[in-house]
């Protein structure tokens, strides 16, 4: 980890959320010096309900979708005392536990946000960066692990016309508190939409679900085990075709056509978009607590028109439109992230920028927790030098590529442009951590 005239050994982490975490524990076990910096007063990031770094969208009722055994880390395992899918405070005690358990949480420095980080070589050190807080405090570091999470800049959409209700994005949602006897519009479909949908139709007057192009709704048990069981490494050398023929089989055999339980089929195939977890839609459409509605033409006062022409009622928009990539301690133009199209090689390693990586920086059909634990342990042979990138222009070309097979595997959205198929990708960072 030679940056320059003087040897800079420490390592910068940004985030002590779940991807943050994987990696201050693969530099602690391999004995390399960091920080680690986090905005609020605790570990967990997202996972933190009401969580003082302001970031956190968890919700009260919020559980996993994907099975413990399937996003835990591979050397500390979900106690057998969880549920198959654990709730948001569970998956806080694990987090709490792993800390612990490897016994790093003294290197994490909370209530510390980073204001800046640049590069530092006009200072005469070629690969460092110099991280400055809102303190005012600077120090040079030799490589930057950004690990922020990409679930709490806020995306909303624009519609014509004027809306006189209120309206409100899911990062801001926690309870149905308020939504009592209201008309509720959901905007959305992914899996935050889905629960917070399925939560305030107990309680609201009538709600509504408006989508554009639908999604493929997964049971969260098929044939008595978690859907996500059903995955398995040899996935990732399974033609594509295949995997959506068993799926769909399995989602036929076990539930039938979504749309004859009166949810729009998807314009895409299955597997082609991330895709919408929920045992309670089906039923509760079928109940008509939700109501499903087409995209929204045009707000019009205290009500809303929709693609389809029909006019309804509302009180309360929440919309669940996602979020935008954000990394507001660089300067404008280290890293684009238009269109939320970030370019990085296998998604971690910057390719103009030596020593920048990023973990967790994707969104996999599964759990997160597991790759950013691959990138971490890619990043420390990196870091040893046991491992080692191409060049910048193979590099360029690899990037290039992958987003050309993601176009093709995947629906064009903001939502998909850091989309990876979890097995496959996890080989793919496991042949990095050995390229030499």
């Amino acid at each position: 980890m030679k940056t320059g005239h003087e040897a800079i050994s420490k390592i910068c982490i940004v985030g002590a959320g779940s991807s943050g975490l994987a990696a201050a524990k693969t530099l602690h076990q391999n004995g390399i010096d960091f920080d680690c910096f986090e905005r609020g007063s605790g570990i967990g990031g997202n996972w933190r309900y009401l969580n003082d770094n302001g970031t956190s969208a968890a919700y009260a009722s919020l559980h996993i979708n994907t099975s413990k055994q399937k996003m835990a880390f591979s050397d500390f395992p979900m106690p057998d005392s969880f549920p198959d899918y654990p709730h948001h405070s569970q998956v806080l005690e694990y987090f709490e536990s792993y800390v612990d358990h490897f016994g790093f949480r003294s290197k994490i420095r909370f209530k510390t946000a980073i204001a800046k980080i640049e590069k530092a070589d006009a200072e005469g050190h070629p690969g460092a960066w110099r991280v400055t807080l809102e303190n005012g405090d600077s120090e040079l570091y030799a490589a930057v692990l950004v690990a922020n999470g990409h679930h709490w800049s806020k995306r909303l959409p624009s519609f014509p016309g004027h809306f006189a209700g209120r309206t409100q994005h899911a990062h801001d949602y926690r309870t149905f508190a308020g939504l009592e006897d209201k008309n509720v519009l959901i905007v959305g479909i992914g899996n935050s939409a889905v629960d917070i949908a399925c939560e305030v139709c107990r309680v609201a007057a009538t709600t509504l679900l408006s989508t554009r192009r639908s999604a493929h709704i997964l049971p969260k048990y098929a044939f008595g085990k978690p859907i996500d069981h059903f995955q398995s490494p040899s996935s990732a050398w399974v033609p594509l075709w295949v995997q959506q023929l068993v799926f769909q089989l399995m989602l036929k055999t076990t539930r039938g056509n979504q749309a004859g339980l009166g949810i729009p089929q998807p314009d895409h195939g299955l597997m082609q978009a991330h895709p919408t977890v929920s045992e309670e839609l089906p039923s509760l459409v079928g109940h008509g607590r939700v109501l499903m509605r087409p995209d929204i033409e045009k707000l019009d006062g205290d009500g809303v028109v929709f693609k389809d022409g029909r006019r309804d009622p509302v009180d309360v928009i929440l919309y669940c439109t996602g979020y935008q990539i954000d990394f507001p301690f660089f300067e404008p133009g280290l890293v684009h992230t238009e269109k939320n199209q970030v370019r990085l090689y296998r998604h971690v390693a910057h390719p103009e920028h030596a020593n920048l990586y990023f973990i967790g920086l994707v969104q996999p059909l599964g759990a997160v927790m597991p790759l950013a634990e691959a990138q971490s342990k890619w990043v420390v042979n990196l870091l040893l030098g046991k491992a080692r990138l191409p060049g910048r222009a193979a590099m360029q070309k690899a990037i290039d590529q992958d987003l050309a097979k993601m176009r093709r595997r995947y629906v064009t959205s903001d939502r998909h442009t850091i989309q990876v198929d979890f097995y496959a990708y996890l080989n793919a960072i496991e042949r990095e951590a050995r390229r030499t």
